[in-house]
């Protein structure tokens, strides 16, 4: 039996984005295979994230450059930059709460997402449609962070995934938009 490594991954994604903590055996039977073929593919756990990460920066890069983040205006690019980056949202906000990604080789690979996530945000600052009383730097953390409670919200069941965009969006853009004053 062929072992798809992707399916694999994207297995592990959804149950660990759910249960964090879940065992490498837990992974096996998630995915539907013994411990000893995902050990075949990931030495242990450390092995299992490394991979996820690479998929994670991956599905992320996809998504801006599906994004089209140097057309139309800011906030028009960050509507599309929201729905692009949704098939990745649950292996972000995994990937988000693990704090060994941050360290070593992988970290230029978020380092180059968070600047191109940032730039946009920098760009909207600069043609007067975002607030610049907030950093672009904050703005990009709070754009991950709002895509990762959307994400646990739909999975939970709190809210209907077709309300994943519009709740990001609208929110995020409802506290970024610079006030006119009259």
């Amino acid at each position: 039996m062929t072992v798809d490594r992707e399916q694999m991954l994207r297995t592990a994604a959804a149950l660990l984005t759910r249960r964090p903590t879940a065992t490498m055996d837990e992974v096996a039977r998630a995915a539907g295979m013994g411990r000893a073929t995902l050990h075949r593919h990931f030495a242990g756990r450390d092995a299992l994230i490394r991979a996820l990460e690479r998929l994670g920066i991956q599905e992320m890069e996809t998504a801006l450059d599906a994004a089209r983040l140097d057309e139309g205006t800011a906030d028009e690019a960050l509507r599309r930059l929201v729905a692009c980056v949704e098939p990745a949202a649950g292996l972000l906000s995994f990937l988000l709460t693990e704090n060994q990604l941050f360290e070593g080789e992988v970290y230029d690979g978020w380092a180059r997402i968070d600047a191109r996530f940032s730039a946009l945000f920098q760009r909207g600052q600069e043609e007067g449609v975002f607030r610049i009383d907030l950093s672009h730097v904050w703005l990009t953390d709070a754009l991950y962070g709002l895509i990762s409670s959307a994400s646990w919200s739909i999975q939970d069941g709190r809210v209907a995934r077709k309300d994943f965009q519009h709740m990001i969006v609208e929110l995020l853009l409802g506290g970024v938009h610079r006030s006119v004053k009259r």
